[in-house]
């Protein structure tokens, strides 16, 4: 009775599993696939840099300082120490020569000469300058830090 047992049983699984050959079973569960990933480039500092100065041009002294400063130029332009100063965009520029491209750089590398130009021989004023009318042109970081 085994026998047949077995046979029959063998049989009934050859048969399902020829029967179920084309059948697939696939479970859809509707959750969404995540968002793709975004990776965006920090922002680029746009640095605009002032105007070359080809030609020195005619300075004349600040009274009471060391500085100079140029008062037929369309820009903000001291001479301090064999070089050029500009505060041009928010930021302070250097130029070793007429010619030179100007280098930016950080207000802590300005002289404090050309830190304390008053705000009246600035061409375009800071906009801290503005505000401080009749006081010298030091940024207010450097002022309360006592470095200008």
């Amino acid at each position: 009775m085994r026998i047949p047992l077995l046979t029959m049983t063998m049989s009934l699984a050859l048969l399902g599993s020829a029967s179920a050959d084309g059948v697939k079973i696939g479970v859809n569960i509707g959750v969404p696939a995540p968002p793709p990933v975004i990776v965006a480039a920090p922002p680029v500092p746009v640095v605009v840099v002032p105007p070359v100065v080809v030609a020195p041009p005619h300075l004349v002294v600040v009274p009471g300082s060391p500085v100079f400063y140029a008062p037929s130029v369309e820009m903000n332009f001291f001479a301090y120490g064999g070089r050029y100063y500009s505060f041009h965009q928010g930021g302070w520029f250097v130029a070793p020569r007429p010619g030179a491209p100007w280098v930016a750089v950080a207000p802590s590398r300005v002289p404090r000469a050309v830190l304390a130009v008053p705000v009246g021989y600035y061409k375009v004023p800071p906009g801290h300058a503005k505000k401080m009318e009749g006081r010298h042109g030091c940024p207010p970081g450097l002022s309360k830090q006592g470095r200008c």
